[in-house]
């Protein structure tokens, strides 16, 4: 029996994800039938491609090689199939887009349901990441992140203005506690600490006027997910430095105070991102021209 195109496609998707489970997700079989079509490759070959255990899925330096060996062809492929489709009176297919939770979370609502409105053959699948990936070695598309993260060798496409971090609480918990005037007035408070990604505690940095300082901030709870840092400072429990646009309603209502404004200037926002590549399929020129359209995020900052 001859190995066909889908099935290298499912072997590399293995190798990206090392994970059974995952590569099955993303390409929408069951577990269990890409495991039998990773083995009858293997079969096939009469090489073992990956070595499994119960806990994880490693590449063979057989199945590194034919990773290696592959990919590239598999691209040019995927590519020469693109261009045929871009013959299509309208853009078709899935485009895979990684990005961290606060981003997918403004976007969504302004960006992604416009774009299928206006391409309804396309599909737009989105991981989250708190943590900066390698977008082509995990096989997305395209990223969302602010703009000084991303990486010097993609195209940026600026998602709207600048954004701002900011510092709040709740109006009962301000009201019994010293007055915050400067940014070392916040040790006298309680505050959400944050974890970023890489395990560290995030320092609170400031900024004014050219002066700088970093406050080690301390509190009785510490969080990894911003979303539930929003929910702790309304909560009257801490006071928290969040983006400004996720409390902004909270903000205008006076459920949050925002506080020390001259402290926390603005800065560039988030960037739509792809690699360099000599074509783009008919889909992310679409979402690409989208963007550029017009400014998609609405400005909080003011």
């Amino acid at each position: 029996m001859k190995t066909r195109l889908d099935d290298f496609e499912q072997m590399l998707a293995v190798a990206r994800h090392r994970n059974f489970r995952a590569a099955a997700a993303e390409l929408g079989i069951s577990r269990s039938a890409l495991s039998h079509a990773v083995a009858g490759i293997e079969e096939r070959l009469g090489v073992r491609l990956f070595h499994r255990t119960t806990r994880s899925v490693s590449l063979t330096d057989a199945g590194r090689q034919l990773v290696a060996d592959i990919a590239p062809a598999l691209s040019t492929i995927r590519d020469a199939v693109e261009r045929i489709g871009d013959l299509r009176a309208t853009p078709s297919g899935t485009l895979r887009l990684n990005m961290a939770t606060g981003a997918a979370l403004q976007i969504v609502s302004p960006l992604i349901v416009a774009y299928c409105r206006r391409y309804p053959d396309m599909k737009v699948e989105i991981a989250t990441d708190a943590a900066l990936i390698d977008i082509v070695r995990e096989g997305f598309d395209a990223g969302v992140r602010l703009a000084e993260e991303v990486p010097q060798d993609m195209i940026a496409v600026p998602l709207g203005p600048k954004q701002r971090m900011i510092v709040v609480g709740a109006p009962g918990l301000l009201a019994a506690g010293p007055p915050i005037r400067s940014p070392v007035d916040l040790l006298a408070h309680p505050c959400v600490r944050y974890r970023m990604a890489s395990g560290r505690v995030w320092d609170w940095e400031f900024e004014r006027r050219g002066e700088t300082t970093t406050i080690a901030v301390g509190g009785p709870i510490t969080l990894d997910d911003m979303s539930i840092v929003v929910a702790v400072a309304l909560a009257g429990a801490a006071i928290a430095y969040v983006n400004q646009w996720a409390v902004a309603e909270d903000l205008a209502t006076g459920r949050l105070v925002q506080l020390l404004d001259e402290w926390t200037p603005p800065f560039q926002g988030l960037s739509l991102y792809y690699p360099h590549r000599r074509h783009l399929s008919a889909g992310m020129r679409a979402l690409v021209d989208l963007v550029r359209e017009n400014c998609v995020l609405e400005d909080v900052s003011a």
